[in-house]
């Protein structure tokens, strides 16, 4: 049997916040750019990081949900499917972009992160402080 499999998982950072569109339809269609970057060492001991940043597309009520309730800097789990479109331009150059369609769509940060600050007042010194949000370039 053979089947194909498009599916992408990816955990980062909102780089603005989403923009809603309708199409002449009235379906909703929500866009928003997705920080994502990993850290490693090299041979000789030297930190390296790298920041991929991710187009990701939502449609109907998933659409909704992300520009009610996402924000730039929060960061946000994000499953779906590679998609490539091409198009040409006035000017008759071709362009492509390949993008996330989401289907699923998980708030991380925000929330957790105030239930650790919540949980960190009342269990005393022994839980770990929330991560700095310096790190992050937004």
């Amino acid at each position: 049997m053979s089947r194909g499999l498009n599916k992408v998982m990816v955990i980062g950072h909102l780089g603005k916040d989403p923009e809603m569109r309708y199409t002449p339809s009235g379906r909703p269609v929500t866009t928003f750019t997705l920080a994502v970057t990993r850290t490693w060492n090299s041979a000789d001991g030297e930190r390296h990081t790298e920041t991929e940043w991710f187009n990701v597309v939502s449609w109907g009520n998933l659409a909704e949900i992300c520009k009610q309730y996402l924000t730039k800097g929060q960061q946000v789990y994000v499953e779906g499917r590679l998609q490539t479109r091409r198009w040409e331009d006035k000017e008759g150059q071709k362009h492509t972009s390949v993008e996330i369609v989401a289907s699923e769509m998980m708030m991380l940060g925000d929330r957790r992160e105030a239930t650790q600050a919540g949980d960190e007042a009342s269990a005393g010194p022994e839980t770990e402080p929330a991560a700095a949000e310096d790190e992050f370039p937004f």
